[in-house]
């Protein structure tokens, strides 16, 4: 499938200056157009998903995503120089959707938004009502306080349990390996494979398949940035300064307030979130989905359920997956957004098992298996060392 890259002409203010933004249209053309919004901040749109709207295309979506202010295509302004921390404001990322909307001459559309992306995506309809037709949210992200709920679920599940896993875990930090880095690679672990990839990575000391998802799944001093792929380092002023991503530790064991720290030093300190999204929802009047992967644990699904509880006319969808269906189960995310479209939305699966059952596509599929794979080699090459 080939696609063709659009620009709309942003221009400056507030200190920033003009540039212009990427995005892309793909499958036929419909009465309702989706439109996209990855997680991050830093993800692109354009080059990491070209699958997903290929999926989308063959089942008849009519998809919009665009490249993030700051990000991949979208990254410099006019001179060819990176946009400055200026330009990173949550308002003016919505406002660069709602310019998408309106170069493409779409009135309204189905808002969809994945971790990060859903935190836009409910902003966006809090800023611009009158563009939404009908939202979903993937791994709902609503308010930087929900911190206090991955908290509770990280110690519940690998400290304060008294099982193997946790005691591997708590054996790993006495023996000496960072805190941090123990729950970074621990939690991805989980999100991606369940127990059964947790239990060898604690078990024994850390080998490749823990050095494999560290490279994936920790952060240190120095700023990531995968060209066209994943570029946090404009758009990490965005998580700093407005999501709170600096967090301040609470003195106890596994916190995730500590993953980001040590790039806290690059960015503005936290001045407060643009929006109060935990009320802005008791006004969505729209069709609302919510998915939400039991195995995830940095939006946990008591935020997707407080959202739906919360939201006039909405539909929690639970899914046996960990964080952002996008990004690691889009099939299931296809099929929902597929009948949200068509008005179907009660018509989804509330269990697990229904939507399980859908292929999982793309690298993630293959990832966590190729991580087990892995962990069991480091076993077997522990088991041969011991018996020469």
């Amino acid at each position: 499938m080939r696609e063709n890259v659009r620009r709309v002409r942003r221009p400056a203010g507030g200190g920033a200056p003009a540039f212009d933004l990427s995005y892309v249209r793909s499958g036929p053309r419909g009465a309702t157009p989706v439109l996209v919004i990855p997680g991050g901040p830093g993800l692109a749109s354009v080059l990491p998903y070209r699958g997903l709207r290929r999926w989308a295309a063959r089942g008849g979506l009519d998809l919009i995503m665009v490249e993030h202010r700051g990000v991949g295509r979208s990254r410099t302004d006019l001179a060819g120089d990176p946009l400055p921390p200026e330009a990173m404001r949550i308002a003016a990322v919505l406002d660069d959707l709602a310019a998408v909307l309106d170069a493409e001459g779409v009135d309204r559309a189905v808002i969809v938004g994945s971790s990060y992306g859903s935190y836009l995506a409910m902003a966006f309809g809090a800023r611009h009502p009158e563009r939404v037709r009908a939202m979903l949210l993937d791994s709902a992200l609503q308010s930087s306080h929900d911190i206090d709920l991955e908290r509770a679920r990280l110690r519940e599940l690998f400290w304060d349990a008294d099982d193997d896993m946790t005691r591997g875990v708590k054996r790993l930090v006495s023996a000496g390996v960072s805190e941090r880095i123990v729950l970074d690679i621990v939690r991805a672990a989980y999100e991606l494979g369940g127990t059964d990839l947790v239990h060898p990575l604690v078990r024994h000391r850390p080998g490749l398949a823990w050095r494999a998802l560290g490279a994936y799944a920790t952060r240190d001093a120095e700023i990531a940035r995968f060209p066209g792929i994943y570029e946090f380092d404009l758009v990490g002023t965005i998580a700093f300064r407005e999501l709170g991503y600096g967090g301040t530790p609470d003195g106890h064991p596994l916190d995730p307030a500590r993953t980001y720290l040590p790039l806290a030093p690059h960015y503005p300190a936290f001045v407060g979130e643009p929006y109060d999204l935990i009320e802005a929802v008791h006004s969505f009047d729209w069709p609302l989905v919510v998915l939400s992967g039991d195995r995830d644990l940095r939006t946990p699904p008591a935020i997707a359920e407080r959202v739906v509880a919360a939201a006039p006319d909405a539909t929690l969808v639970r899914i046996h997956n960990g964080h952002s269906a996008l990004d690691t189960h889009p099939m299931a995310l296809l099929n929902a957004i597929r009948r949200l479209v068509r008005g179907q939305q009660d018509r989804l699966p509330g269990d697990e098992p229904a939507l399980a059952r859908l292929p999982r596509k793309g690298l993630s599929a293959a990832f966590p298996d190729l991580l087990l794979h892995i962990a069991h080699l480091d076993a077997l090459l522990r088991r041969r060392v011991l018996h020469r």
